[in-house]
């Protein structure tokens, strides 16, 4: 059976990042044609990219640049047919620091990305967004109806990429389609995610330097986040849709550190460390999807346990610990 991608010619922007790497390896070997937009640097460095083989690497073309220069978005989406928009600065922490140029790129790069989508008549759009939209839980578990808040400049400049993604839809009938990952996590994922941040610690040192280990969050491996971006391009009449992917199931942070200190066998003390808590009107204290919409729309659902998904993750950082800073708080 032929894949429908076989041969499509498909833009990824972050496709250097944790999981636009995952969607490129998906969208390769389904045959897609994969053109791979990375902010530029003088190293020529390509991300998470060079994660892949050889020979994936020689089927991709690689696109430096910023999502902020409207003329490099274009250039990259003349002659796609699909655009998955994953590019964004996404750390919060550095959102606090940095709320301008976290702003700028999620915002006016996303706004380059629907212009550009707009000219050249994409045939769809794939929009990312973010649970960090939804703020601590109003109501359990959390729909695409749950409001939105913004109770960091992350999330304020995802709601407002967001409502331009929206506004496009309405206003020029864009064949835009948004998902909402909730946490996402897997292989490669930098230590500035929770789960490597324990899993890097609990395999060297003694003790477990975490923010606040109450809140809770709803984790979904990154196979089936990357499976809903790819259904969420294949299925037919969804555009204007926001869609929410996550599992349905939440575990506290200190709940999930103790299961994997006990995955990995060591002994090892959970203490909390002050510099990584968020500013107390920030902090999301729980996020939970309801993923019903996307189980009914795209026909799917998570595959991967979070047992499983923790198991696969802790095997591949154990084998690439080099890659870490272990210890060091990533923001």
């Amino acid at each position: 059976m032929i894949s429908p991608w076989e041969n499509r010619r498909v833009l990824v922007t972050g496709a250097g990042g944790f999981i636009g790497s995952h969607l490129v390896e998906r969208l390769l070997a389904e045959g897609a044609r994969v053109r791979a937009f990375v902010r530029y640097n003088s190293r020529g460095d390509p991300g998470l990219l060079r994660m892949l083989s050889s020979q994936e690497l020689a089927r991709i073309e690689l696109v430096a640049g910023d999502l902020q220069d409207d003329d490099a978005v274009r250039k990259a989406i003349q002659e796609i047919q699909v655009v998955f928009h994953l590019g964004a600065m996404i750390s919060i922490p550095y959102s606090y620091r940095h709320p301008v140029e976290v702003a700028r790129t999620n915002f006016i790069g996303t706004l380059n990305v629907l212009t550009a989508s707009r000219e050249f008549e994409v045939e769809r759009l794939i929009h990312t967004s973010s649970s960090e939209v939804y703020g601590t839980a109003l109501q359990i578990p959390m729909s695409e109806a749950h409001p939105l808040q913004g109770q960091s400049p992350y999330s304020a400049s995802k709601i407002g990429a967001d409502k331009l993604v929206e506004s496009f839809s309405c206003a020029f009938e864009l064949p835009v389609v948004t998902v909402r990952p909730f946490n996402t996590f897997g292989p490669r994922q930098s230590a500035r995610a929770v789960i490597p941040t324990i899993i890097t610690q609990a395999l060297t040192k003694e003790t477990i330097h975490l923010g606040n280990q109450d809140t809770k969050r709803d984790f979904t491996f990154v196979q089936d986040t990357v499976a809903g971006l790819v259904k969420a391009a294949e299925v037919p009449g969804i555009e204007g849709k926001v869609l929410n992917l996550g599992t349905g199931q939440e575990i506290a942070i200190g709940e999930l550190a103790r299961k994997i200190i006990q995955k990995i066998g060591r002994s090892v003390e959970i203490t909390a460390d002050p510099v990584r808590l968020r500013p107390v009107g920030s902090e999301v204290l729980r996020l939970l999807s309801d993923n019903t919409l996307a189980r009914k729309t795209l026909g799917w659902a998570p595959e991967v346990s979070l047992e499983d998904g923790l198991d696969q993750t802790i095997s591949w950082i154990k084998n690439h610990l080099d890659l870490y800073r272990i210890g060091t708080y990533e923001f």
